[in-house]
């Protein structure tokens, strides 16, 4: 499993990468598109959205299953990654890269209270889920 340790992770296996800039870029995990297979479909949010913490803001949907993807802090979505509507497969193919929108943080302290690359390590163990 590659768990990246310059990320922030949440327990619904989305990473979170903070830019120099002050905003954030958010993804979902190898973990996360290991288990849900081969990704035919990838819906990302509208620019300009409010997001609360948590709130479900994406599907990601594989041969096997459909999934939300779900905003990990609050914020506005100020760009999303169009290009996975037709290569979805980018995100299989490197997770890390294949990122699914960038968010201006509602309070920029909310990056740190995220699960660091230890702990997610850890909560994905402690479910079996690796």
């Amino acid at each position: 499993m590659n768990v990246p340790e310059n990320l922030k992770y949440t327990a619904e296996h989305e990473w979170v990468r903070a830019e120099a800039d002050g905003t954030v870029t958010v993804g979902i995990t190898d973990h996360a598109q290991s288990a849900l297979g081969d990704l035919v479909f990838v819906e990302v949010p509208e620019v300009g959205r409010k997001l609360t913490a948590n709130e479900a803001c994406c599907v990601v949907e594989s041969v096997k299953a459909a999934s939300d993807v779900y905003s990990p802090i609050a914020g506005e979505v100020i760009e999303a990654n169009t290009a996975l509507a037709d290569a979805p497969e980018k995100v299989n193919q490197d997770p890390y890269a294949a990122w699914l929108f960038k968010l201006r943080p509602a309070d920029p302290g909310d990056v740190a209270k995220l699960l660091d690359a230890a702990a997610y390590r850890k909560a994905v163990e402690a479910a079996g889920e690796h």
